[in-house]
C-alpha cells in the first residue's frame, strides 16, 4: 500500500524498540547507548520526552537526537513553526520562542539560492504545501523546481506530513484546487504563494507571501529549475474583487489584507493582459487531500521514506548526510522527531535508506524526510532553563534560518 491508500499500523513502545536498533541492518547503536539498552530520556513535559543515542551508519558513527511526542496528552499539540510569512526565514529556536513552543525541528526544503539566475532574489520559501492553524498558506512548486535530494520514485512535491483536526498525524498528498473568475471566463489557478509557477500558468499571492520579490515565480520550467526566467510575464493586483493595478513584471513589497496579486507567465500572462483596471475578478483556492477527508490543522512538505512499516522502494542507500525526519506510530497518536548531529565527529550522517530503517526501529509505522544538512536543527527548552536553544550541533556551526518547522507545544 502507499500512504495515499494505507492505514496506520499499531505502534510499539519506543523504550522497547530502541534496543532493537542495536541489530538494525546498516545502522547499529554504539557509544552513548549500548545495543542492549535504551538511551536515557529527559521529560520536557507530560507527553514529551527528549533522548539521544549513537548510530553506526555506512559513513561511520552519527549522533541522533529524538523527541517523543504523545498527542494523546491533553496539553500537547503540534503546529507549524514559521516566521509569519511564506517568503521569510528564521532559526528554529527563534521561531519556537516567538510562537511559545516547547521544542521543534526544522521542516521543508526551500529556495535557498539563485546562482543560476543572477540578479534574481532567492525567496527562502518552502517547496511543498503548508497549512498553519487550519489556514492554507501555500501550494507546492513543480517537481522540477524543488531544492533537495532527488525524490524517491512515486513521490512528489505535493507529499505532506501533518496533524489533522482529529489530533492524529498522517501522511498524504495536498493538491492545489483553485480558479480565477474573470469577465472573459474562468482561469485555472496554477500556484498559491509559491516561489515557482508552472509554465503558462497564473499564480496568486496574498499577504501571507511577505515582502520578497515575486520575480522568481517566473524563472525555470516544470522540469528544469535552472532554465532562464520567462520574458513573457504580467501581474495584476486585485483588491475587494476588482483589478486596481497592472504591471509587465512581477513586483515586490508587502501585500495588503483583502488583496491578491496575480502573476502570469506565458499563456497565463496573455490571459491577465485582458483584464482592465476595474474588471471584476474572484480568486478561489484550497488544498485537497488525496486520502483523508479530515482537514489538516497543520501540514508541511518533504517526502515519505516509510509507509505501513515498509521502506519505500528506491530510497538512496549511497549518499550519507546529516538528516531530519519525523515518524508516526500508534495510529497517528505518537510522533518521533529525529535530528542528527552536525558536529565534525558525526557529520558523515546517514543515507535516506538508513533513516527509514532507524525510524522503523524507533517504532514508526510511517516516516517522512525533512530538510537536512546545514538546516538540520532540534531545539527545545530543557528543564531548569528559560529559553529554547539548539540541542544538536548544526553542521554549519550555527543555526541556519529556515522557512518552517514542526513545533511541539505543551499548555
Amino acid at each position: 500500500m502507499t500512504h495515499r491508500q494505507g492505514r496506520f499500523g499499531a505502534g510499539r513502545s519506543v523504550l522497547t524498540l530502541l534496543a532493537a536498533l542495536g541489530t538494525l541492518a546498516g545502522s547499529a547503536l554504539v557509544g552513548a547507548a549500548p545495543a542492549s539498552a535504551a538511551p536515557q530520556w529527559t521529560r520536557l513535559a507530560k507527553g514529551v520526552r527528549y533522548g539521544q543515542f549513537d548510530i553506526s551508519g555506512a559513513a561511520g558513527p552519527t549522533h541522533a537526537h529524538v523527541l517523543s511526542v504523545d498527542l494523546r496528552a491533553p496539553r500537547v499539540r503540534v503546529e507549524l513553526l514559521y516566521p509569519g510569512a511564506v517568503a521569510a526565514r528564521a532559526p528554529v529556536s527563534r521561531q519556537a520562542t516567538a510562537q511559545g513552543a516547547l521544542a521543534g525541528v526544522n521542516g521543508d526544503f526551500f529556495n535557498i539560492s539563485e546562482t543560476q539566475h543572477p540578479g534574481v532574489e532567492a525567496t527562502g520559501a518552502s517547496v511543498g504545501p503548508a497549512i498553519a492553524h487550519g489556514r492554507v498558506l501555500k501550494g507546492a512548486v513543480p517537481d522540477g523546481q524543488r531544492f533537495g535530494p532527488a525524490l524517491p520514485p512515486g513521490t512528489s512535491t505535493e507529499d505532506v506530513f501533518g496533524v489533522g483536526t482529529d489530533r492524529r498525524a498522517r501522511l498524504d498528498d495536498l493538491t492545489l484546487d483553485g480558479s480565477v473568475r474573470t469577465p472573459q471566463g474562468p482561469l485555472p489557478l496554477g500556484g498559491l504563494n509559491q516561489y515557482a509557477l508552472p509554465v503558462g500558468s497564473v499564480g496568486a499571492y496574498t499577504s501571507d507571501w511577505g515582502n520578497v520579490s515575486r520575480v522568481r515565480a517566473t524563472c525555470g520550467t516544470d522540469t528544469d529549475r535552472a532554465a532562464p526566467c520567462s520574458t513573457d510575464t504580467w501581474e495584476v493586483t486585485v483588491r475587494a474583487g476588482h483589478v486596481v493595478a497592472a504591471a509587465g513584471t512581477p513586483g515586490s513589497g508587502p501585500i495588503a489584507a483583502n488583496t491578491t496579486v496575480l502573476v502570469g507567465r506565458e499563456a497565463g500572462a496573455q490571459e491577465l493582459r485582458k483584464l482592465a483596471v476595474g474588471s471584476t475578478v474572484k480568486v478561489r483556492h484550497r488544498l485537497v487531500a488525496a486520502s483523508s477527508r479530515v482537514p489538516y490543522r497543520f501540514a508541511l512538505g518533504g517526502y515519505p521514506v516509510l509507509e505501513d512499516g515498509r521502506a519505500l522502494p528506491g530510497l538512496d542507500d549511497t549518499t550519507s548526510a546529516v538528516r531530519t525526519a519525523v515518524g508516526i506510530a500508534d495510529g497517528g497518536r505518537t510522533l518521533y522527531l529525529l535530528a542528527l548531529d552536525g558536529a565534525p565527529d558525526y557529520r558523515g550522517g546517514l543515507t535516506i535508506a538508513e533513516v527509514a530503517r532507524a525510524m522503523r526501529a524507533l517504532g514508526s509505522v510511517d516516516a517522512f524526510s525533512l530538510d537536512g544538512g546545514g538546516s538540520t536543527t532540534m531545539a527545545a527548552r530543557l528543564p531548569g532553563t528559560s529559553s529554547v536553544t539548539a540541542l544538536n550541533h548544526p553542521s554549519g556551526g550555527a543555526e541556519r534560518p529556515v522557512p518552517n518547522g514542526i513545533g511541539v507545544f505543551s499548555g
